[in-house]
């Protein structure tokens, strides 16, 4: 009896939030660039961005906000929203505190270092990227209760528009149905039940997703705390699940498994407070590689995008990448020479053979030496107090691993691929690493996940974020010199062609819409140059106190993402 009037608060509480909130599942539209006075949201998904608004119009803060809007994308964006993945978290609250958290997978106990390696010693990527045996420890249910402390309203509250949302559906998009039906083959070939992203047909914009799987995790997620995931019963069913397709994650692995407070990385840029996430995540360390390594340089007289901007701006992406995949892991497990790497003296010497319009090579410029010593997703907020959050989550590769947890209905991750599974050969991404970044058991692997915020006179400036694997830090490092050296408006920051270099491949990446005459003077400069398919999915909001409608809020146009605010 007492366990049916809880649901039936949860039913309750859910029903009026969707009613009251103006949440609209079954039709909705994207904003992509909106300019309001006191709090925003930016996302991945319409219906998750109104779900974070909800909260704030309800008298809950930004932390409020991000664990609300987290579980809503879990259930509104499956490729890369979730419980089954892991992410950062980056704050700045009213009263001065910044913190960043880290709910990052963890590899299992059973894990060892050539576990993805064949008799004949060669990398199996496809064990690494798909099925059972691909999955790190999830993390982001830990994350968001981690969180928990810092919010208003309690998680029944909070979890309760992606309980209504998983139980009663929503309506997809065109680009929701067509990923939906990319991934179709691997959904029915990995998973031994029907899930619910597989249907009779192929879905179409318009269908109905409805996951009540899901919803009935998310309940008991609700209604037991912390341990409706990593206990009871639906830690049995990833455990049983796992244990019969040759998966390794234990009821012990699930049951450890803590999220961790760090301090986060921070510096000055040109007068502004650029606050970052710390390892296991490379995106903090390489942001300020890169900006302080250019910061003697004068890149507003540069111009944006032209040949002397983006070579400039190249170069100092290939030292801090091959930087990262020398050096960088857990610190947890192995000794990263943080400090020295982040120190000004060795950032300029490691800029002293760059050349104006000469390309460097990749062969030549590795790491430089230290004595011995792409589906993610992105939530931007700021509240009407001043509390700002930057929070980035992923699955790694579009629906992780592509397993669905029989009778719990989430997606697990395929964060195995994170690590170096074998030195010198590139993961999902490109990326390449060495022993720092090797499976350990209840390590954590090596992310580029980067979420951001900068201060303007100890004030909430920028937030910032985006997906798209190692593409994630050069993206918010053009957002951020966008803003601050060209002077850009949000929308431009964001929406501009982006450009990206990561040591190896020695490739330098450009969009759709980058200039072909900058093109053409950077192969001539010597640079091999590819168009790839679009960079990132960027949120970001902008604060300018001195105007009235004081917060702009974008959204990026490479995808549904969606602006909310008032």
């Amino acid at each position: 009896m007492r366990q049916k009037f809880y649901f039936l608060i949860i039913a309750f509480v859910s029903n009026c939030l969707l009613v009251t909130a103006q949440i609209t599942p079954y039709h909705y539209k994207a904003q992509k660039d909106i300019q309001v006075s006191s709090a925003a949201v930016v996302s991945a998904h319409t219906i998750a961005s109104q779900v974070g608004e909800s909260i704030l119009k309800k008298g809950g803060n930004a932390i409020d906000a991000a664990i609300a809007t987290q579980f809503a994308l879990a259930v509104v964006y499956p490729g890369a929203g979730n419980i089954g993945g892991g992410g950062f978290m980056v704050a700045h609250l009213k009263n001065g505190k910044n913190f960043s958290l880290d709910y990052r997978e963890t590899a299992p106990a059973a894990a060892f270092k050539n576990m993805y390696l064949d008799a004949d010693g060669n990398a199996v990527t496809d064990m690494s990227q798909l099925g059972y045996k691909a999955s790190g420890v999830p993390g982001t249910v830990a994350g968001l209760f981690a969180a928990l402390p810092y919010a208003k309203f309690k998680m029944p509250v909070l979890i309760a528009p992606a309980i209504q949302l998983a139980e009663k559906g929503f309506v997809i998009t065109k680009a929701e149905a067509a990923s939906l039906n990319s991934a179709r083959k691997d959904f029915m070939e990995l998973n031994k039940e029907p899930v619910a992203f597989v249907k009779k047909g192929l879905w179409k914009a318009g269908d109905t997703l409805i996951q009540p799987q899901l919803a009935a995790t998310l309940k008991r997620i609700g209604k037991l705390g912390q341990k409706g995931f990593y206990e009871g019963i639906t830690a049995r069913m990833i455990q049983n699940d796992l244990k019969k397709n040759a998966g390794i994650i234990s009821l012990e692995d699930l049951k450890n498994y803590k999220a961790k407070f760090r301090d986060p990385i921070q510096f000055n840029y040109r007068g502004y407070q650029i606050i970052s996430m710390p390892l296991p995540s490379s995106g903090g360390i390489i942001l300020q590689q890169v900006l302080k390594m250019i910061e003697n340089k004068d890149v507003q007289a540069m111009q944006f995008q032209t040949a002397a901007s983006v070579q400039l701006l190249t170069e100092a992406e290939r030292r801090a990448f091959a930087d990262r995949a020398q050096y960088m892991g857990d610190a947890d497990f192995v000794q990263v020479p943080v400090k020295q790497l982040l120190d000004n003296t060795y950032l300029q010497k490691r800029m002293s053979d760059y050349v104006p319009g000469k390309a460097g090579n990749s062969k030549e410029t590795g790491a430089g030496f230290i004595p011995e010593h792409e589906e993610t997703t992105h939530i931007s907020i700021i509240d009407g107090a001043g509390n700002a959050v930057s929070v980035t989550t992923t699955l790694n590769g579009s629906y992780g691993s592509r397993v669905v947890i029989a009778g719990a209905g989430f997606i697990m991750n395929n964060e195995m691929d994170d690590f170096s599974i074998k030195e010198g050969v590139p993961n999902m991404y490109g990326a390449v690493g060495n022993a720092a970044n090797a499976i350990a058991p209840g390590k954590r692997m090596l992310s580029s996940m980067t979420p951001t915020i900068v201060l303007k006179n100890n004030k909430p400036f920028v937030v910032v974020g985006t997906p798209g694997g190692t593409t994630i830090p050069t993206s918010v490092i053009q957002s951020l010199v966008n803003i601050i050296d060209f002077n850009m408006n949000a929308d431009d920051a964001v929406n501009k062609p982006k450009f990206h270099h990561q040591w190896l491949p020695d490739i330098l990446y450009i969009e759709k819409g980058f200039s072909p005459a900058v093109a053409d003077s950077l192969r001539n400069m010597g640079y091999t140059i590819e168009q790839r398919s679009a960079i990132g999915r960027t949120e970001l909001i902008k604060i300018n106190p001195v105007q009235k409608k004081k917060i702009e809020a974008v959204a990026d146009h490479r995808g549904d993402d969606d602006a909310r605010g008032y």
